[in-house]
């Protein structure tokens, strides 16, 4: 844990020229105005629609294994609770 506090903090504290001295300079045929997705060319098009459904498929997925994972930890403490009732005399 304190490795990773000082690590955060060495990256916090590194001067900002050290950081973005490791990235390219802009290059000059950087497109400065608006072109429809029509006008590029087919390589630079990205298809929106696969990655629209993986993402609603991850969500889908994610939220069902987060369901199923409540179900197993409400039923096992439901067990917990019965075998604890047992146990325990009533007054």
């Amino acid at each position: 844990m304190k490795r990773l506090v000082l690590v955060i903090a060495l990256i916090a504290l590194l001067p900002d020229a050290v950081i973005h001295a490791q990235q390219p300079p802009p290059s000059p045929t950087v497109q400065e105005e608006f072109v429809p997705v029509s006008a590029l060319p087919q390589a630079e098009q990205l298809p929106a629609a696969p990655l629209l459904i993986a993402a609603y498929a991850f969500v889908w997925v994610a939220l069902m294994v987060y369901v199923w994972s409540l179900w197993r930890r409400l039923s096992r403490l439901e067990r917990d609770l019965a075998d604890l009732q047992r146990r325990v005399p009533k007054l």
